[in-house]
């Protein structure tokens, strides 16, 4: 098999990880060493410019011992299959690099013979980079589960970032569907890599020149929608991770029907929206401080399709609205829909100047679609808001109920009423606001 015939199967296997974003890094450029794209003022995709650099994003093989069931590269799965030499992979990666078409690798492996062989094999591609090639651009690299620590410790000291897969929300949902990868196999490198980020955190201040361990971090991921697992168990579970694991970041992969295990929903994908909405819930946990009870509970344990979760949440927590735009702090500001972090510092800054109007408000880019629902001016709402839970609610959803695309239903037709709420013109993006 030719080099071309690799590549193609083993970025194909590849593309069903979405870990492959990067944050936080920043090795110092070097004379003699390529590859230093921030020092040339490219960064990662959360870099403070927004800019994001291309991958190469490979599996280092796609033979695997273990039999997933929702995996495309499992045991039983007739599919076509390859593996790299570390340096096959390796020439590929700097050859790629010289000819600008990547700025960095993301490297993930199927089990190939059992997880210390293949940890072997992926840092040695990662050495040959390193150290032979003198690369210094991003690396981010899945660990296995099941490797023994020295590997991790050696895969850590090599890349920028790793990362170990949970696969699945709940502990039973690894039982049934991926038998060979128990939890503790999967926690405990966590563990492991949060130590060493901690012990590594301290030799630095101590030594500057110690060497960075995964300087940029661990993150992992998640598959959603292929078990039965609730939003609320999956809110709870990243924030646990955060909290116990400091992680840099949770992701979400919405499952695609690969599986014929009989646990699996059969031509029925996960709608991206879910994804999309759980992403918004961990943006307000990791951002925010919000708590995973606070944005969802046993009582409603799915996110609103409809509504954003920081909506959701104030349209239930309605009591702690309306919130005075002149004399609320910044916390209280934040947690207004359509206030962010720089809204809430622009308002506070402004106010000290004199009175702040719904035009002034909407000029600093304040959403008030959102916000106008929740906020006050002098002690008034603005005209036509009216501060009921039915009126908000569908305020807020207006513009989704006038475009279902995307959404994982049909909302369902409504009454018509003499007397329902009336249409929001003014909450439409372009208007101008005025006070009452």
């Amino acid at each position: 098999m030719d080099m071309q015939q690799k590549l193609t199967i083993l970025t194909d296997s590849a593309k069903y990880d979405v870990a492959c974003t990067s944050s936080g890094v920043d090795r110092a450029g070097k004379k003699g060493v390529m590859g230093n794209t921030t020092a040339a003022g490219i960064c990662h995709s959360f870099a403070a410019d927004g800019r994001c650099i291309a991958l190469l994003k490979v599996l280092m093989s796609n033979y695997c011992v273990y039999d997933c069931g929702y995996c495309i590269n499992r045991r039983s799965n007739d599919v076509p299959r390859a593996a790299f030499t570390p340096h096959e992979l390796a020439e590929l990666t700097i050859g790629f690099y010289r000819r600008n078409y990547i700025e960095g690798l993301f490297l993930s492996s199927g089990v190939l013979r059992n997880p210390d062989y293949t940890m072997e094999q992926m840092c040695e591609v990662l050495r040959l980079l390193r150290e032979e090639y003198r690369f210094g651009g991003y690396i981010h690299a899945k660990t296995i589960p099941g490797a023994s620590p020295e590997l991790v410790s050696r895969l850590g000291m090599l890349a920028d970032r790793i990362s170990v897969n949970l696969e699945l929300p709940s502990e039973e949902s690894l039982k049934r569907l991926c038998p060979d990868k128990p939890k503790k196999n999967i926690l405990a490198p966590m563990g492991q890599i949060r130590d060493t980020l901690a012990e590594n955190s301290r030799e630095l201040t101590v030594y500057r020149k110690a060497p960075a361990f995964a300087p940029a971090g661990q993150s992992t991921q998640m598959i959603i929608g292929a078990t039965p697992d609730t939003d609320l168990q999956i809110v709870r579970l990243a924030e646990g991770l955060y909290r116990k694991y400091s992680l840099k970041r949770v992701f979400y992969s919405a499952y695609i029907p690969l599986g014929t295990h009989a646990l699996l929903p059969k031509n029925q994908p996960v709608p991206l929206l879910r994804e999309h909405r759980l992403y918004q819930a961990d943006w307000l946990m990791r951002v925010y401080g919000f708590a995973a009870s606070e944005i969802l509970s046993e009582k409603n344990p799915h996110l609103d399709p409809m509504l954003d979760p920081k909506c959701n949440w104030a349209v239930h927590n309605l009591q702690l609205f309306p919130v005075e735009i002149r004399t609320a702090d910044q916390e209280q500001l934040m947690r207004v829909p359509g206030i962010g972090f720089i809204g809430a510092k622009k308002i506070i800054i402004a106010r000290r100047n004199g009175q702040l109007s719904y035009e002034d408000l909407r000029k600093m880019g304040i959403v008030l679609k959102r916000a106008a629902y929740f906020i006050t001016s002098w002690g008034k709402a603005m005209p036509g808001i009216r501060f009921t839970p039915e009126f908000i609610y569908r305020g807020l959803t207006a513009e989704t109920r006038r475009s279902e695309r995307g959404l994982p239903f049909a909302p369902q037709a409504e009454q018509l009423s003499l007397f329902g709420a009336p249409s929001l013109p003014m909450l439409e993006e372009g208007k101008t606001w005025t006070t009452a």
